[in-house]
C-alpha cells in the first residue's frame, strides 16, 4: 500500500473515531431536553448505560473477528451497525426505543476504537505508528471533551435528533475512505472457525458483571438486585474459560496471558481506569456540592484533565522509542499517584487553580501510560493476535472505569447512610481511589524493560498484512 493510500486510512480510523469517542458525551447537554419530548425520566439513564455496555462488551469480540474475517470488512460492518443505530436513535418516538437503538450504537461503536487501533498497526513500522496511536488518542480525547459543547449547540439551534443525524454523513465519509484505502490488501487467508459457546458465555458474563457493579454502586452490593447478576457472571465467565481452553479458535485466546506485557497492560489499565473514571464521576460533585462551585466552574476543572490526556499521548508516543514502556508507563502512574494525593487533600476551601492542577497531572498520568502499553502489547504479540490483543488493552480499562464508579459510589453510600457529611464521604472516595491507584503503579514495574525496538516481535515487521477481506 502506497503513502497516499494509507493517508486515506489514517484519515478514515481517525474520523470514525472520533465520531464514536463524542457519540460517548455528546448526549449529555440534550438530555433535558430528550425527556422534555419523550418522557421516560424513569428509564433515562440506560440511554448512556446501555450504549456503554454494548460498547464495552463486544470489544474483544470485535478484535477477535478481525482477526478471523479481515480489517476491513469487519470495521466496515462495525461503523455501518454504528450509523444505523445513529439514524434511528434520531428517529425514536419514546424513551424505550432511544434506548433500543443507543444500544445498537453501541454494539456499532465497539468496534471502531479497537479495529481502528490494530489498522494504524497493521499499515505502519513501529516508529511510524507509534506516532500515529499517539494522535489516534488525542483524538478520543479532543472528542469527549467537544461532545457535550457539540450536543448544547445542536439541541439548542437545530434538534437534539441531530445529535445522532450529524453522525450519518461523516460516517459515510469515513466507509468512503475505508472502503477504498483498504480495497488493495490481502483478505485474511485462514478458514474462520466461529467459537459461539465462548461468545455466548463471554456476552453473558461481561453484560452480567456490569449491570451487577452499576445496581451495587446506586444501592448496594448485599441487595438481590446486585448479587444475583455478580453470581450468575462470574458462573458464565469460569464457563467461558472452560470453553476457550478447548476451542479450535478461541475468541480471547488465554495464551495471551501467559505474555508479560498483556498482563501488565491489562492488569495496569484496569487498576488506572477504576482509580481515574471512578474518581473522576465524583469530581463535579465535590465541586458543586462541598466547594460551592458553579456547573460551568466544574466543566472548567475536567478540561484540563483531557488536554493532559491528549497532549501527553502524543509525547509518550515518541518517548516509548527513545527510553522504553517501563519509564514511560511508571511516570504516567506516578503522575497519576501525585494527582490522587492531592484530591485526598481537598476541602471546602478548594481553589480553581488548584483543582486544574490536579486535574492536569491525572490527565497527564493516563497519557503516559495508556498509548505506550498499547503500542507495547501490539509489538509483544504475533500478528494472528493483533485484533483481539488491542481490543484487550482498552476492555479491561473500560471495565475498570466501570468497576470503579461502583465501588466507589458504594462507598459515597455508606458513608452518608453513616451520618457523614457530603465533604467526608467524597474524601473516603479519593482515599479509595489513592490506594487504587497506588496498585496501578506498583503494576506498572510489571512492564518489560528495554527499548520500543528491542521488544517488537521480528514476525510483526516482516510478515505481511491483512487487512482486507
Amino acid at each position: 500500500m502506497d503513502d497516499r493510500l494509507k493517508r486515506r486510512a489514517l484519515l478514515g480510523v481517525m474520523l470514525s473515531v472520533f465520531l464514536a469517542a463524542m457519540e460517548s458525551t455528546v448526549v449529555a447537554t440534550a438530555m433535558p431536553i430528550i425527556v422534555k419530548s419523550l418522557g421516560g425520566l424513569a428509564i433515562y439513564a440506560w440511554v448512556f448505560a446501555g450504549f456503554i455496555l454494548t460498547s464495552t462488551v463486544t470489544m474483544p469480540l470485535w478484535g477477535r473477528l478481525s482477526d478471523l474475517f479481515g480489517r476491513r470488512s469487519t470495521f466496515l460492518t462495525g461503523l455501518a451497525i454504528f450509523l444505523v443505530g445513529s439514524a434511528l436513535s434520531g428517529v425514536s418516538r419514546d424513551m424505550t426505543q432511544l434506548i433500543v437503538f443507543r444500544m445498537l450504537q453501541g454494539l456499532g461503536a465497539g468496534s471502531l476504537m479497537t479495529i481502528g487501533m490494530t489498522i494504524v498497526a497493521d499499515l505502519f513500522g513501529l516508529e511510524r505508528r507509534a506516532k500515529m496511536q499517539g494522535y489516534i488518542s488525542g483524538v478520543w480525547g479532543l472528542a469527549s471533551l467537544v461532545g457535550p459543547l457539540l450536543g448544547g449547540f445542536l439541541t439548542d439551534q437545530i434538534s437534539w435528533r441531530w445529535v445522532f443525524y450529524i453522525n450519518v454523513p461523516f460516517g459515510l465519509v469515513a466507509i468512503a475512505l475505508l472502503a477504498g484505502a483498504l480495497r488493495g490488501m490481502p483478505p485474511s487467508q485462514r478458514r474462520p472457525v466461529i467459537d459461539y459457546g465462548g461468545l455466548a458465555f463471554f456476552t453473558v458474563g461481561i453484560s452480567a458483571l456490569l449491570y451487577g457493579v452499576s445496581v451495587g454502586g446506586m444501592q448496594r452490593f448485599s441487595t438481590p438486585g446486585a448479587l444475583v447478576p455478580i453470581a450468575a457472571a462470574v458462573i458464565s465467565l469460569v464457563a467461558f474459560v472452560q470453553v476457550e481452553r478447548r476451542a479450535q479458535e478461541p475468541i480471547v485466546p488465554l495464551r495471551l496471558f501467559r505474555n508479560r506485557m498483556v498482563r501488565a497492560a491489562v492488569t495496569t489499565g484496569f487498576l488506572s481506569g477504576m482509580a481515574m473514571f471512578g474518581t473522576l464521576s465524583f469530581v463535579p460533585l465535590f465541586l458543586q456540592g462541598v466547594a460551592n462551585a458553579s456547573a460551568t466552574r466544574a466543566g472548567l476543572v475536567l478540561t484540563p484533565f483531557v488536554l493532559g490526556w491528549v497532549t501527553m499521548s502524543i509525547v509518550s508516543a515518541r518517548l516509548v522509542l527513545k527510553i522504553g514502556y517501563r519509564p514511560v508507563v511508571t511516570a504516567g502512574m506516578l503522575s497519576l499517584t501525585i494527582s490522587f494525593l492531592l484530591l485526598t487533600r481537598w476541602d471546602a476551601g478548594l481553589t480553581t487553580l488548584v483543582a486544574i492542577r490536579d486535574a492536569l497531572l491525572g490527565g497527564m498520568g493516563m497519557g503516559l501510560s495508556m498509548v505506550p502499553m498499547l503500542i507495547g502489547v501490539q509489538s509483544a504479540v504475533s500478528r494472528a493476535d493483533l485484533g483481539v490483543a488491542t481490543s484487550l488493552t482498552q476492555f479491561f480499562r473500560s471495565v475498570g472505569g466501570a468497576v470503579g464508579v461502583a465501588v466507589m459510589g458504594a462507598v459515597k453510600t455508606q458513608r452518608l447512610d453513616a451520618g457523614v457529611p457530603l465533604e467526608g464521604a467524597l474524601h473516603s472516595v479519593f482515599v479509595v481511589g489513592l490506594i487504587i491507584c497506588l496498585a496501578a503503579l506498583a503494576s506498572a514495574f510489571l512492564v518489560p524493560a528495554g527499548r520500543a525496538r528491542d521488544l517488537a516481535r521480528p514476525e510483526l515487521r516482516s510478515e505481511p498484512t491483512r487487512v482486507g477481506g
